[in-house]
């Protein structure tokens, strides 16, 4: 028996956990567990048995609806058996839906009696989706409560991406995770196939791009990028990687659309593509391996090699949209490569008189801008729409092409206004390789602190006016993987946040309260588990640091700041209210609570954070101190000095004492409180208060100087 089939009857025996609290007594509670919550639903006395209900010949005929069907009108225990022997089954019937004011084809409509079940829809989708409601209907003991119900998503896109780049997990995960987004309606896998890490699709044509791109020489992908970032070719001894084939694809597609998920491939491009560079350095500007990260713009073979993959993506995946990346090209080698320059000219981004200059930042943006241009009318020319990372956007850019907002609002705006369609995935809401729970009680992620009841409060609704919403194609969690090496550590970080987005793709702006989403988010963990999901477990969630609750009160609440060395403008914080404010920061330097301080160059002896405090009047003071976070993947350390000086007047200052820290690189987020203590207190009105940066340099962040 294949997993497949065993992951089919597992699901018949257990799905019936997650309604056994729908029993007679509790019909009311089905619509606080159902997730994602229909748009209308509406409960009669009486229920339908559905046990043993035959499956009409439209149903039979197709395999996915098929699956669903035989999860209602699975068998049941012996008791159940004996307790409803006097009732036939209902009989299951398929009728059209009105296709009057319908705008989804995943539309459909139930109306359920003792003696019928009648699923109305206008075609397959909407009949998928009427089935997997069903499913969680149906109760322990194989029946369904009488109800009415009409239901429609508010987004056509409702997306999940997995980076299977950094780690390639294997295409039995995949197709669980196919299994376990149908289920809660989430209809689109975004597969992020080709980045440094390596290569994982077979591009016949193009053989070296598996061969050598998708193997690499470490497991771990920080030892690999901090070590060289070599590859070796396929069957070496420490090659780590992998590749699906074509027909592996071709499989993973068709199971995604039995079950009403559409498969969105992605390569990038020009960026993040050194594995492409060293399996075809001719596609670089400098022509070497190991020396590029983005493809050449300016060489005609760049194209040409783009389109031959796109191709063969075309014939493998029949998707509306391909996504080609064009996030974070750092277009350094750009600036001095004939072929560019030749390009550009070509383009009229530069004038020939200019032609010796160093292009402007924005001209490299433009000769971006002409890659994807070629590329999204590409894609036109055969019937498909690109999709791409919102540093894509542009003027030359096709209306055609849509936009993946992963930064602000402010990008989600522009795009829609140039007449570009949007999906949101931001990753203040939407970034699952963050971590999900205090970061000193989870594995190792790359940082970040996104909790369920974040995303639970997604603002959706508020990144595009209303005169910009009919842009909106939907939304997208998006799960990178540098620090989720296994399957199982991706199943935890995905879940149980994805089902939040679920909820909110479908709801739009009836999502629920966070209270009521994360008390049915926990009602599906047994149907998680059904699915072979383990997930994080929301009942033992720590939760968000205790100091970020409170308003500390003390000595400097409300002073005067003076910046010695200014913060950075990309971390204000409260700008000049920060540091007295009585407020502390959470776990994440992204909560608007802690402010950043960096000096460029390499000096680490001179103090990176620098102010004077000015009480308002002399006090007595016995300590000063204040919170520092390490964060060591984006560079944030803690000092390695603070100092504390006095004085009365603000003119002669005299040290109080300093708190010294040996430079060590940690593994998780950290927060450490450094103090400077007097026995016997000290009168002072004005603080000057120093940090000096890590020997590693990096940046520096604190939220409240606490003065008592």
């Amino acid at each position: 028996m294949s997993a497949l089939s065993l992951l089919v009857l597992s699901m018949i025996s257990l799905f019936s956990l997650t309604a056994a609290a729908q029993s007679d007594s509790a019909v009311g509670e089905n619509e606080q567990l159902l997730l994602p919550r229909p748009q209308s639903l509406s409960y009669r006395p009486g229920e339908s048995r559905v046990a043993g209900m035959t499956a009409p010949d439209a149903v039979q005929g197709d395999a996915g609806l098929l699956a669903y069907f035989r999860q209602i009108a699975a068998p049941i225990s012996t008791n159940s058996v004996a307790k409803h022997a006097h009732r036939p089954p209902a009989v299951f019937s398929l009728q059209p839906l009105q296709p009057s004011g319908v705008k989804s084809l995943e539309a459909y409509a139930l109306h359920i009696t003792p003696d019928s079940v009648v699923v109305r829809a206008t075609g397959r989708l909407g009949r998928l989706r009427a089935l997997q409601t069903l499913v969680q209907l149906r109760s322990e003991n194989g029946t369904l409560p009488c109800a009415d119900i009409d239901d429609a998503p508010s987004y056509a896109w409702r997306g999940a991406m997995i980076d299977v780049s950094r780690h390639f997990y294997p295409l039995d995960f995949l197709k669980q995770q196919v299994e376990t987004m149908a289920a809660f309606k989430l209809n689109r896998l975004h597969l992020h196939l080709t980045d440094a890490a390596g290569w994982r699709m077979e591009i016949l044509r193009y053989p070296r791009l598996t061969q050598l791109g998708a193997w690499r020489t470490d497991a771990s992908w920080e030892a690999w990028w901090n070590g060289g970032r070599r590859y070796v070719e396929e069957g070496s001894p420490n090659a780590y990687g992998g590749y699906y084939t074509q027909a592996q694809l071709r499989e993973l597609v068709a199971f995604a659309a039995e079950r009403g998920v559409e498969i969105v491939p992605e390569i990038e491009m020009p960026a993040h593509s050194e594995e492409v560079l060293t399996a075809y350095p001719n596609l670089s500007c400098t022509h070497v391996p190991y020396k590029a990260a983005d493809f050449c713009p300016g060489n005609p073979q760049t194209y040409a090699f783009l389109e031959g993959v796109l191709t063969e993506m075309m014939d493998v995946f029949p998707s509306r949209y391909l996504h080609l990346g064009g996030d974070e090209a750092g277009k350094a080698d750009w600036k001095h490569c004939p072929l560019c320059r030749r390009r550009m000219m070509e383009e009229g981004i530069v004038a020939p008189a200019d032609s010796l200059l160093t292009p402007t930042e924005a001209q490299l943006h433009r000769l971006q801008a002409v890659l994807m241009r070629h590329m999204a009318d590409f894609l036109a020319a055969h019937g498909r729409r690109m999709m791409g990372w919102d540093e894509v956007v542009d003027s030359l850019l096709p209306k055609h092409a849509a936009v993946m907002v992963w930064r602000n609002k402010e990008m989600a705006q522009r795009a829609a206004a140039l007449g570009h369609d949007v999906v949101l995935a931001p990753a203040s809401h939407c970034y699952f390789d963050f971590y999900q729970d205090a970061p000193p009680s989870q594995p190792e992620a790359i940082g970040g602190y996104l909790p369920f009841d974040d995303v639970a409060q997604f603002p959706h609704g508020a990144l595009l006016p209303d005169s910009l919403r009919s842009r909106m194609l939907g939304v997208q969690g998006n799960l990178w993987t540098e620090y989720v090496p296994t399957p199982a550590a991706a199943q935890r970080m995905l879940y149980p946040r994805l089902l939040a987005l679920a909820e909110i793709g479908w709801c739009g702006r009836r999502t629920r309260p966070v209270a009521e989403l994360r008390q049915a988010t926990i009602a599906q963990t047994p149907r998680l588990r059904a699915l072979g999901v383990q997930p994080f477990d929301l009942t033992t969630e720590v939760g968000q640091r205790a100091e970020a609750f409170r308003v500390r009160h003390h000595l400097a609440e409300g002073a005067t700041v003076v910046y010695h060395v200014p913060y950075a403008e990309v971390y204000p914080a409260a700008a000049a209210l920060t540091l007295t404010d009585g407020h502390h920061g959470g776990w994440s330097y992204h909560d608007g609570r802690w402010q950043g301080f960096i000096r460029s160059g390499s000096d680490t002896s001179s103090p990176t954070f620098d102010v004077t405090l000015d009480l308002g009047r002399v006090q007595r003071i016995t300590s000063v101190s204040a919170d520092f976070m390490q964060v060591c993947n984006p560079e944030i350390f803690y000092p390695s000095a603070f100092r504390v000086a006095t004085s009365t007047d603000g003119i002669d200052f005299h040290p109080m004492g300093e708190a010294l820290f040996s430079s060590v690189r940690t593994r998780q987020p950290d927060i450490r409180t450094f103090r400077v203590q007097r026995p016997k207190a000290v009168r002072a009105r004005y603080l000057r208060i120093q940090a000096t940066p890590s020997a590693f340099g990096g940046w520096l962040f604190t939220d409240e100087i606490v003065v008592q």
